[in-house]
Formats: structure tokens, C-alpha cells, sequence
């Protein structure tokens, strides 16, 4: 039988493994940015490829703004980052982190808004 593209156990015990780490980096201000610490980053989600080497981090502000500013700034640090996560990790192979905006909740208040449009509701009203 053919598990499509599920990610494997092991994929996704890196992934939450990684996805700790960063939050922990993060809320402790260890990362050595100020301006990467006054956006306030959460990690939302880490994906990382079958063969463990590339880690896609999901990261937004808790503020909900500066998606371009936290992404520079992630990018910036991307390899001092990366050295305070290795040593907490216990992982033969230190994978690259890739950061990428999470749009998660952005989709979710747009369906949101256009669920209670006026329009949609007189719709849903006639069944």
C-alpha cells in the first residue's frame, strides 16, 4: 500500500523536535537580533523533507504584522540560528532551516469574512 506524500513518523518527530527548539530560542531572546526579538516570532509549523536535510519553518509575528521584516530578519540570522538549534537537537545531521511565512490564519479569516457576508448568508439561508 502507498502512503502518497505523508510525511513518516521520523519526519515529523524531526519536525516538532526543530519547531521546540526554535520556540525556545525565540521566547528566550537568544537569537541576538533586537529588531528579530521586538517582532516576537512564533513557529507555527516545521516540515522537513524525507531525507531530514531541509527543515521549512512556518513562522508568523505574534502581532500578526511585519511578515517581510520577521522573514528578513530570520534570513539574516539563518546560520547563527541554525547553531543554537543543533545542540539541542539529537540528530546525526543538522538540517537546513528555511523559513516561510504561515498564511494559515490569514486563509482562515478570509473564509471567515466571506462566510458571514450578507451575500453568502442569504445563500445559506434558502436550504
Amino acid at each position: 500500500m502507498s502512503r502518497g506524500n505523508a510525511p513518516s513518523q521520523r519526519q515529523l518527530r524531526a519536525g516538532e523536535l526543530i519547531r521546540h527548539a526554535l520556540a525556545d530560542i525565540f521566547l528566550r531572546g537568544e537569537s541576538g537580533d533586537p529588531e528579530l526579538e521586538q517582532l516576537s516570532p512564533t513557529v507555527v509549523e516545521v516540515q522537513i523533507s524525507p531525507d531530514l536535510k531541509i527543515a521549512t519553518a512556518y513562522v508568523r509575528t505574534l502581532s500578526g504584522g511585519g511578515g517581510q521584516a520577521l522573514l528578513d530578519a530570520l534570513n539574516r540570522n539563518r546560520r547563527y540560528i541554525r547553531g543554537l538549534v543543533a545542540p539541542k537537537l539529537d540528530m546525526k545531521f543538522m538540517p537546513e532551516i528555511r523559513y516561510r511565512l504561515d498564511t494559515a490564519l490569514d486563509y482562515a479569516s478570509k473564509i471567515d469574512e466571506l462566510l458571514s457576508s450578507p451575500e453568502v448568508a442569504r445563500d445559506l439561508e434558502k436550504k
